[in-house]
């Protein structure tokens, strides 16, 4: 349970997760299907379950992450060509379910849960819009701005990197007033206007889902809505579209167009399309 996973080269890379008695693991593990085998890896030099992962390279990324219910900070890449484990920066908040992505070179830690301190009895989790950047040429993470946060606060959501934005999609929030709930919200961040803007929202609002980038193309599969869902949606996202407009008409005809939104549904899957 709380297993992250990515895959390269058609072998999946299982990280951490939770044990038995519930205690984090460190355990890396990578299935290759031609041999039907699993193969043992270097262990995380930070057992966590429930981690934000993704793989730039030939290296895996793992943010965050929870052991018992207090979120880490910890940030950590493994080296598929030398098997070994480099430490960077901590993450400067301390933030559960949280999601990241990784654009023109610079890491973004995305949402979560806030969750207080071990000395901190008196506050309550609550879920938060912060964006945090890592830039790894520089070695360190930027000062969290109120001009760059996210417009919804949301947890435990996708995060991708599609047609020049990094965007967040569903997860859950509290649409409903004090009352946490799965949402459809989608949002994008412009690499280039250095803002947060609505996207079209999913068909089916929900959280805990896995998610697979194609070119041009971010699924979302599975996860909660009122009960298990089986859905399996996708946002497209064209930007060409965005950057050249239509016609000649320049950023006025990129933004008519970025306007429109049309959903293709069939009984096994959605599309989003701008």
């Amino acid at each position: 349970m709380g297993i992250s996973a990515v895959q390269r080269d058609g072998a999946v890379y299982a990280l951490g997760g939770m044990g038995a008695d519930t205690s984090p693991q460190a355990l890396v593990r990578v299935y290759e299907p031609a041999k039907d085998h699993w193969q043992p890896l270097p262990s995380m030099p930070t057992p966590c379950y429930g981690a934000s992962v993704f793989l730039q390279g030939n290296k895996i990324f793992v943010l965050g992450g929870r052991q018992g219910k207090l979120p880490v900070t910890a940030f950590e890449a493994f080296d598929l060509e030398t098997r070994s484990w480099t430490r960077y920066p901590s993450v400067p908040s301390r933030r559960a379910f949280a999601a990241c992505a990784m654009a023109d070179g610079v890491v973004f830690s995305l949402g979560g849960l806030q969750q207080p301190g071990p000395h901190n009895f008196y506050s309550r989790p609550h879920f938060v819009n912060t964006v945090e950047m890592f830039d790894p040429a520089q070695g360190a993470w930027s000062k969290s701005s109120r001009a760059i946060r996210m417009r919804e606060k949301r947890a435990d959501f996708v995060a991708g990197c599609l047609g020049g934005r990094v965007v967040a999609v569903g997860g859950l929030g509290n649409a409903r007033g004090n009352q946490s709930c799965p949402l459809g919200s989608v949002e994008g961040f412009s690499l280039s206007r250095k803002k947060w803007e609505p996207l079209p929202p999913m068909p089916t609002g929900r959280c805990s889902c896995s998610s697979c980038l194609a070119p041009s193309l971010l699924f979302v599969v599975g996860g909660v809505a009122q009960g298990p869902s089986g859905a399996v949606e996708a946002l497209c996202l064209r930007e060409s579209f965005r950057q050249h407009g239509r016609h000649g008409e320049g950023e006025a005809g990129a933004e008519a167009q970025h306007a429109e939104a049309s959903v293709r549904a069939d009984s096994s899957q959605r599309r989003h399309q701008i």
